[in-house]
């Protein structure tokens, strides 16, 4: 298990799984609620949740330790997460789950080409096919 648990494809794969279950109980949680405060409520939750793990596995930090480049781009994120709720849950409101999540997961085509263009990271031929049939296969499914 410490093998499996040290290898960030265990990591992502778990992030899918919870990404997937977070569609399907937002969908049903937005029904008859402004998507906006359902994303609040959601935020409270993710807040005290992480609070209690981090506090629990003694895992905080003095902010003094940290950068403040760290600091304004973990704000910069911030932002980004809080304006990718909002709207995937005024989305999911509106639409069906299974074609507002493909659309969402547009994200995965977006951050290859951001890391290209802003962190200079490379993808290979196949690496291109791969993100190509993302594209496609998110747009497909979104029509279905």
């Amino acid at each position: 298990m410490a093998n499996l648990t040290s290898s960030w494809q265990f990591w992502a794969v778990l992030a899918a799984i919870f990404a997937a279950l977070t569609a399907i109980l937002a969908k049903v949680g937005v029904e008859g609620i402004n998507s906006n405060f359902a994303t609040f409520l959601r935020t409270i939750v993710v807040v005290v949740a992480l609070g209690i793990l981090v506090f629990a596995t003694g895992q905080t930090q003095s902010l003094a330790t940290i950068s403040t480049k760290t600091l304004i781009f973990l704000a910069l994120s911030g932002l980004a997460t809080g304006a990718s709720w909002l709207f995937y849950f005024k989305a999911l409101q509106m639409g069906k789950a299974s074609q507002v999540a493909p659309v969402d997961k547009l994200s995965v085509v977006l951050v290859a080409i951001f890391a290209v263009m802003f962190l200079g990271e490379r993808l290979s031929m196949q690496g291109w096919a791969g993100i190509f049939l993302v594209a496609t296969g998110a747009l497909l499914v979104s029509q279905g």
